[in-house]
């Protein structure tokens, strides 16, 4: 099996562990993890890319999560852990099966505004986390963002990568 179809594949296994599953099934996470470092990329290219993208996309969902753009029917300071995970996996797939969305950016630009609030959307429509603002505010406020955040990941991607070449 080529290796971009695998990845692509084990990212859709994680996010319906993650937003299916929640706590019983994020084990599989670690699974697709090990699989992903062990097989398809490796810890000593990718370990700065996944903990950026980690950190970067949990920061900017707690953030939405504080303007009350999410709602997890309980009060909460940061997004839950099904949710970090999901950037977590993200990170794993922007050197490989995302990686033709990176150049021109707008490519990134347009498939972030397009695709990622469906995805907030079939995420909060199977766990059951709900838009206060309104589903349409709630999706064009994430498209809006995303047009930013999928090129800037992908800045992340290139830079450490140009950090990892050979002198």
């Amino acid at each position: 099996m080529p290796k971009n179809l695998l990845n692509a594949i084990l990212f859709q296994i994680g996010w319906f562990a993650c937003v299916l599953g929640g706590g019983p099934w994020l084990w599989l996470v670690a699974v697709i993890m090990l699989v992903h470092l062990f097989y398809i990329g490796s810890w000593q290219r990718e370990g700065k890319l996944l903990v950026s993208v980690f950190l970067m996309g949990s920061a900017v969902d707690s953030f939405l999560l504080q303007l009350g753009i999410f709602d997890f029917g309980e009060t909460r300071l940061l997004i839950p852990l099904w949710l970090a995970l999901l950037w977590l996996l993200l990170g794993t797939t922007l050197c490989h099966c995302l990686a033709w969305t990176a150049q021109p950016w707008w490519r990134a630009s347009l498939l972030g505004a397009g695709f990622a609030p469906l995805s907030y959307y079939a995420g909060a429509t199977l766990s059951g986390v709900s838009f206060p603002y309104g589903t349409t505010i709630t999706l064009a406020v994430l498209a809006l963002i995303w047009a930013a955040v999928l090129p800037t990941l992908h800045g992340f991607a290139r830079l450490y990568a140009a950090d990892n070449r050979p002198a």
